[in-house]
């Protein structure tokens, strides 16, 4: 393996406490409203697959994520009895950002500098580029590039979108190897001749989670976290 590449939402960062302390902010400026922001975040991220899948299916052109992010984020506040009409713009347009603004794990740093000396290092998203590139300037995530869905124009699970990231990388896909807390996405990423790691994140979806918990299937590596990718990985 020369190249490790990333699920980011989930395995890299904690996106569901970061959209929910944002959510917070937002909802209680405006008339203190009783929503819960965990609930929101829920509510906001659970839009996104069925709108990527009218870009999969070809329903409808490529649109990155940040797009469809905006477009759900209305959705989302009028399901929650919220008049986007009597909020500024501008304002939406910043709370779209909150998932630009995320918190890593606490190993992910750290785990990713220890591959970073031994491998290349890249996450490999349904995020656009742009998007990407805000939350390594905001979490100090140490990437030696950004690739994102707009660059291979495909949305996982497409094999295209596995297929791609490794051209842009100039690598075979047996030489690049996915490390994800979703079984779903190493299996794609092993129909197409990856690698495959495996790292849970039991609280990605909160303290109920009941997914993911475990490997579904014999990955080429499972780890407890990062840190501990990095012992097997011998960095």
């Amino acid at each position: 393996m020369k190249a490790l590449i990333f699920d980011v939402f989930g395995t890299i960062v904690d996106w569901r406490s970061g959209v929910a302390r944002e959510a917070s902010l937002f909802l209680n400026r405006h008339k203190g409203h009783p929503a819960d922001p965990a609930q929101f975040a829920d509510a906001w991220a659970s839009r996104y697959s069925p709108a990527a899948e009218e870009v999969r299916s070809g329903r409808r052109p490529f649109t990155r994520m940040d797009v469809l992010n905006r477009e759900n984020l209305d959705t989302t506040l009028t399901e929650f009895g919220i008049d986007v009409r009597s909020i500024p713009t501008a304002e939406l347009d910043d709370l779209n950002l909150a998932w630009q603004r995320l918190d890593p794990w606490p190993d992910s740093i750290s785990g990713l500098e220890r591959l970073k000396t031994k491998f290349i290092i890249a996450p490999f998203s349904t995020g656009n580029a742009s998007m990407l590139m805000g939350m390594a300037k905001h979490a100090g995530i140490p990437w030696d590039t950004i690739l994102g869905a707009d660059v291979v124009r495909a949305y996982k699970p497409m094999p295209d979108a596995y297929l791609r990231t490794a051209e842009f990388l100039g690598l075979p896909p047996e030489e690049v190897c996915l490390v994800a807390a979703h079984n779903d996405d190493l299996a794609a990423a092993r129909r197409c001749g990856m690698h495959t790691a495996f790292v849970p994140r039991p609280t990605e979806h909160g303290p109920s989670q009941t997914s993911d918990l475990e490997p579904l299937e014999v990955w080429d590596v499972i780890a407890e976290d990062l840190s501990d990718l990095a012992r097997l990985l011998g960095t």
